[in-house]
């Protein structure tokens, strides 16, 4: 006879059995009996008590991020379902796999706005890749197989699965059968061998070829396959924010970092180059620009593994459709060896501009007051190369993006598509609770750390070494500059009055400290790094910087400013 056990039983077997071995969560009424059967389980699987929801799910994600996996998290009914809903929306938008698990009313109460009821599975459909209600105990079991199949096969996302307390109660039969696919989703589309041939010639063909690569190399675990591309063609290769660490900056094709304030020859070229071709990346407005002025006078070859995307912004000449680890290898076949190197002098020339008018004013400033980027580039003097950067929204987020050097796959983290701010702290900590031994750095600015600042609550708990630097400029730093540059300096509702935040994180037993003084940056990063367990530091970085090179909501991408 099979084993006949509680639903909310089978909902934690069912996770052990896809060998999730992390959950972050927040406990409530509707999902009281999986957290009484967690109980039993703790020796085979660990839940994280977050300080909201939101940060459980923010959690999720960063340990789903760094390690590959799927993350899971658990909430209860209504508010608790309704605070993982920008999460989801976050997850959907950067294709991170997740299976959200909540709690919901007895199925005989639906539909009666019962305590805590509300339709998180109407609520949540647009942002989520799948989503199920389960109101039996016999349906549980495979809504998760499902689950776990859906987020992590294809192009990765967020599921939902909410489960009424009744199925959770109930008595069942467990027999857990992992989905190995159904008929109406498709993740595996072979390479069309006529469209290699035609992007190789096109290639082939080419004087000033320019690739760019976004999170699909990662997501396809094709960074082999790309060194191997651009090894063999010569061709330069710029990153999105999500692509970076496909690719090592030490690379000698690496020319920087796409988009509104990107590297300035990864910009401007993009209108000069004659052939483009984008692997794994969906041609975002951010990276784009005004597209009725990108890339004209380019043939595009895309790359790319979901359908959607694919003609979506940017009018393929070649669409390669499928797994861009295959596609790249049979393109490296069939294309010819070759060195762009007066194409390639073009991209160090514009450089070299750039360091001149944007570089060393962030690197070796001749203010007072500390720059956001000189923190960066003392933390890159001392992180190991596989450290892990975490990064909120705003312009602490552009500025270490763009200086931070990152030489391994999956070693960047934040928020891109959606822009949430909140999301680094609790990414931080589901990034460092996948590997304690691993350095996870997470900079954050003074405005998103205060909507998610509770969960220094969490890393007190866990004892999680993430280390973690506020960029602390008493601004919502991105609008004021926004506001200063287009809004003649009209700085509505954009200056913080803030609290002693070394305070809060000393009260929270976290080592801090707080520098305002060049001469102290050193050896406070130093002390950080080493340091055995969490860290707080907080930089009073001057207020009024600005984030350059930058592009204009509306302006194409050869109208990059660098001041």
């Amino acid at each position: 006879m099979k084993d006949m056990m509680r639903g909310a039983d089978i909902v934690v077997r069912s996770l052990i059995a896809e060998q999730a071995e992390l959950i972050f969560g927040y406990p409530g009424g509707a999902i009281m009996p999986v957290y009484d059967a967690l109980y039993d389980y703790h020796e085979q699987i660990k839940h994280v008590l977050t300080r909201h929801e939101q940060g459980a799910i923010h959690a999720a994600q960063g340990y789903a991020r760094v390690s590959g996996k799927v993350g899971v998290c658990l909430a209860t009914s209504g508010p608790g379902a309704t605070n993982l809903i920008t999460g989801l929306a976050d997850a959907q938008i950067d294709s991170t796999p997740l299976v959200c698990i909540t709690g919901q009313v007895a199925a005989h109460l639906l539909g009666t706005d019962a305590f805590q009821e509300t339709d998180v599975v109407g609520i949540s459909m647009p942002g989520t890749k799948w989503n199920i209600q389960v109101r039996r105990v016999e349906d549980i079991a495979p809504a998760i197989a499902k689950g776990f199949y859906i987020a992590r096969s294809g192009r990765p996302g967020p599921v939902l699965i909410d489960i009424t307390k009744n199925a959770q109660v109930d008595f069942g039969e467990f027999n857990y059968v992992p989905c190995l696919g159904f008929r109406s989703y498709k993740t595996h589309h072979p390479i069309d061998q006529s469209a290699i041939k035609e992007a190789a010639e096109l290639i082939n063909q080419a004087e000033r070829p320019y690739l760019l690569f976004g999170q699909g190399v990662v997501l396809g675990k094709a960074e082999t396959e790309l060194k191997f591309f651009l090894d063999k063609s010569g061709i330069p290769a710029a990153s999105t924010l999500l692509g970076s660490g496909a690719l090592s900056e030490d690379h000698p094709n690496f020319v920087g970092k796409l988009g509104m304030h990107g590297n300035y020859a990864p910009n401007l070229l993009t209108n000069q180059c004659d052939v483009l071709i984008a692997v794994g990346m969906r041609f975002d407005d951010r990276v784009t620009g005004d597209l009725k002025r990108y890339a004209k006078q380019a043939k595009v070859i895309h790359l790319e593994l979901d359908p959607a995307e694919i003609n979506k912004n940017v009018k393929t000449t070649v669409a390669v459709q499928g797994d861009c680890r295959e596609s790249l290898a049979m393109l490296t076949e069939a294309i010819t060896a070759k060195k762009h190197e007066a194409w390639m002098g073009k991209f160090r020339e514009l450089e070299q501009q750039e360091k001149a008018a944007v570089v060393q004013h962030d690197l070796t400033p001749t203010k007072v007051g500390l720059t956001m980027g000189e923190v960066i580039h003392q933390i890159n003097q001392y992180k190991a190369d596989d450290a892990v950067l975490v990064t909120d929204v705003g312009q602490h987020q552009m500025i270490a993006w763009r200086y931070f050097h990152y030489k391994k796959p999956r070693t960047q983290v934040t928020s891109g598509g959606l822009g949430t701010m909140g999301f680094a702290l609790p990414a931080a900590l589901g990034a460092q609770m996948y590997d304690y031994s691993r350095q996870v750095i997470c900079v954050v600015g003074d405005g998103g750390i205060q909507m998610t600042i509770q969960e220094l609550g969490t890393i007190m708990q866990t004892k999680a070494p993430v280390k973690i630097v506020l960029l602390n400029n008493n601004y919502l730093g991105m609008v004021r500059q926004w506001q200063q540059l287009f809004f003649d300096k009209r700085y509505s509702f954009t200056e913080l009055d803030n609290p002693e935040f070394v305070k809060i994180a000393e009260a929270y037993h976290i080592k801090s400290q707080k520098v305002t003084e060049r001469q102290d940056l050193q050896e406070a990063i130093e002390d950080m790094l080493i340091h055995d367990g969490p860290f707080f530091l907080e930089v009073v970085v001057e207020k009024e910087d600005n984030v350059f090179p930058m592009i204009a909501t509306g302006c194409s991408v050869e109208e990059v400013r660098l001041s």
